[in-house]
């Protein structure tokens, strides 16, 4: 049954490519009941914001942009989902021009809520303890990059110190391979889609019923049509031996890697509760350089945790700089409400956090710019973007490489050999 006529909804995504990926199958859920979808600059009857709670500003971005739909669309509706409205719901529902709030496991309903909600009879929260939150729903994204980003994993069973997610997303939770598989056969069906990123809150954590990641991979390896998948990110406790082999004796599983390390103190590792120390983190990128000398390996660092100390923030910038890491994703602790970090001294003023986020930064340049050059005068696959923004193109190698240049036609959504 259709809800919607001529009506038009507007969608802004905050935060990671798990939420990329459902923000669009929540757009083509609303599709299907008969709106239609604008950017979020122009005017729509209904605007979701499908927010995030890795970073502490989830609060200051809700408000900006909810006063930027009342300046430019005072009469749409506003609804509010993600992690954020999962963690603290009543919040979110006093800001003003809220009127529905989703929760973690209503998000999905988005489409038979929207019919029961009336704009300005004030904010309707619909979610509850996210112990009830059990059910797996599968997305992906469509048309917002060449890129797809397949969800097929949700939530997080380990207790990291610094860490809300298990409390926004709940346990541990995936499809079947079989699902998952034939989900895959349909986009490639399609024959548009060129390479698939596979995403999830754990994403090693795959699998139930005696099902894993490293079965999905393989099945996924040998679907036709589909010609390159990549790994978002993976715990290094959860990433094997045998799986980087593997790797790297695929033709559609690409050489890049992302593995968050957190900190290259073990002493810090054990206050974030970690389930690795630096030697593992170390003996897996050595496993992949061996087999994969030009894989592309990112890290995720986190600075400021409380408990860091100069010396062990030393300790984490030493230990980078003599690791064949290609790139660091850097980020600033933030305190977050009901996690055991809050519990552990000392506290980092932020002004030495800033500090320390800008050093890894800088390192993390150097990485990239010293493995880029490693590869210069190699010829390398590059799948150059298919939509047109500018008067540029952008794309990734097979190793993660970004290459830029300008828009030629034929070259969209293609994938070509380029001397870097």
């Amino acid at each position: 049954m259709q809800i919607a006529r001529n009506k038009t909804v507007a969608f802004h995504t905050l935060g990671c490519k798990l939420n990329y990926s459902e923000t669009s199958s929540l757009s083509r859920l609303l599709e299907q009941e008969g709106f239609e979808k604008r950017d979020f600059d122009d005017q729509a009857d209904v605007y979701v914001i499908n927010t995030c709670s890795v970073t502490g500003n989830a609060d200051k971005e809700c408000r900006y942009l909810v006063r930027k739909i009342r300046r430019q669309a005072p009469g749409s509706m506003v609804v509010i989902t993600g992690c954020y409205a999962q963690l603290k719901p009543a919040e979110i529902a006093a800001i003003p021009g809220v009127d529905l709030v989703l929760g973690a496991a209503e998000k999905f309903n988005l489409a038979s809520h929207l019919a029961d909600v009336t704009r300005g009879q004030g904010a309707r929260i619909c979610s509850c303890d996210i112990d009830e939150v059990k059910d797996f729903h599968p997305a992906f994204s469509l048309h917002d990059r060449t890129r797809t980003f397949l969800k097929v994993q949700d939530g997080c069973d380990y207790n990291c110190s610094f860490c809300t997610i298990p409390l926004a997303r709940g346990k541990s939770r995936s499809g079947t391979i079989a699902r998952t598989v034939a989900t895959v056969q349909d986009l490639a069906a399609r024959g548009d889609i060129r390479e698939i990123v596979l995403t999830g809150v754990n994403l090693g954590d795959f699998g139930e019923n005696g099902e894993d990641f490293f079965g999905l991979i393989r099945e996924l390896d040998t679907i036709e049509g589909i010609d390159r998948f990549r790994i978002s990110s993976i715990e290094p406790n959860l990433l094997t031996p045998a799986m980087i082999d593997w790797v790297a004796a695929s033709k559609r599983f690409m050489p890049h890697f992302h593995i968050p390390l957190q900190s290259g103190s073990d002493l810090l590792l054990g206050l974030m509760r970690r389930r690795y120390r630096r030697e593992m983190y170390a003996e897996r990128v050595r496993c992949i350089k061996a087999a994969m000398p030009h894989a592309a390996i990112g890290a995720d660092v986190i600075v400021g945790h409380p408990g860091e100390t100069e010396s062990l923030f030393m300790e984490t910038t030493e230990f980078l700089e003599a690791l064949p890491v290609s790139y660091l994703h850097v980020f600033t602790y933030s305190e977050r409400d009901n996690t055991h970090a809050l519990d552990i001294r000392p506290i980092v003023p932020m002004a030495v956090r800033a500090d320390r986020n800008k050093t890894l930064r800088n390192l993390s340049w150097k990485k990239m710019q010293g493995f880029i050059g490693e590869h210069r005068g190699q010829s390398r696959k590059v799948l150059l973007e298919g939509h047109v923004t500018t008067s540029l193109m952008e794309g990734y190698t097979d190793n993660y490489i970004k290459v830029t240049t300008p828009y030629r036609e034929e070259w969209a959504n293609r994938i070509i050999d380029w001397e870097l």
